[in-house]
């Protein structure tokens, strides 16, 4: 199992950002995301977010919502989510579960947290989990040994990074904008001033998702972060996809771009 640590020290000593890769479990099909997860390995990312559908997605954009409603549709259970991980870890990134607190809270924290280790799962991203109530996943995660990753967003004081990155083991997702998911034609100039404060506050790595969609985009944000994070351009790559085949293909094809450019 390849840990988070190992990826950012494998990063850092050469001299380049980690790339991080995000698809919902279930999409495009059960096994179509396993596939493509490793294709996306395969090509240069080093974790992946596999996603648990959820039927209220928050901060999803409607690209990410288009294929969990489609993996919702194909009977995307928690038990599918664990065997994606498993799926996988077997390609060596290190794997993370993204999901919202209530699938976890239904399931049982401890339990979950106790699977997704069993399966070869590093962590999990919560993006709608606050620090107030997170000690009960907090002490879950940490009796299981897997990372706790929490999200800071350009409109977060100081104050707030701080008890934000006080839960994360890891490294810390900067949403580099306000509002969903989404690739777009630039990415947020906060994204720098963000990545900055939360970095005087804690000696964890730093990632920066939401809007990155191409390889200079990537290069961009390579230039300051620790990691790039993209997700709903893989997803779209394989929604405009006549067939799963050429969407796995499409999906190898952009992370090696992205790969490149958080090489440059």
């Amino acid at each position: 199992m390849t840990t988070l640590q190992a990826v950012f020290d494998k990063a850092r000593a050469e001299d380049r950002a980690a790339l991080v890769g995000y698809l919902p479990a279930g999409f495009p099909t059960k096994d179509g995301a396993i596939a493509a997860a490793t294709a996306m390995v395969e090509a240069g990312c080093d974790v992946i977010e596999i996603g648990l559908p959820y039927s209220d997605p928050l901060m999803d954009g409607p690209t990410i919502q288009d294929a969990v409603h489609r993996s919702l549709t194909n009977g995307t259970r928690i038990a599918d989510v664990l065997r994606t991980v498993e799926g996988v870890a077997k390609s060596g990134a290190a794997t993370l579960v993204m999901t919202y607190w209530n699938p976890i809270g239904r399931y049982g924290a401890e339990r979950f947290a106790r699977d997704l280790a069993s399966a070869g799962g590093v962590g999990t991203i919560t993006p709608d989990l606050t620090p107030e109530e997170a000690e009960p996943w907090l002490a879950a995660s940490k009796g299981a040994g897997i990372d706790t990753v929490f999200l800071v967003a350009p409109s977060s004081p100081e104050e707030r990074i701080g008890k934000v990155v006080a839960c994360c083991t890891g490294f810390v997702y900067a949403a580099s904008l306000m509002g969903v998911t989404g690739a777009r034609e630039t990415v947020n100039a906060a994204a720098e001033g963000l990545v900055k404060r939360t970095k005087s506050l804690t000696s964890l790595p730093v990632c920066v998702g939401l809007g990155v969609g191409n390889g200079d985009q990537a290069a961009e944000i390579a230039a300051y972060a620790d990691g790039v994070i993209v997700g709903s351009a893989f997803i779209r790559r394989l929604l405009d996809a006549p067939d799963e085949k050429s969407g796995i293909a499409a999906v190898r094809d952009l992370a090696s771009d992205l790969a490149r450019g958080v090489r440059r």
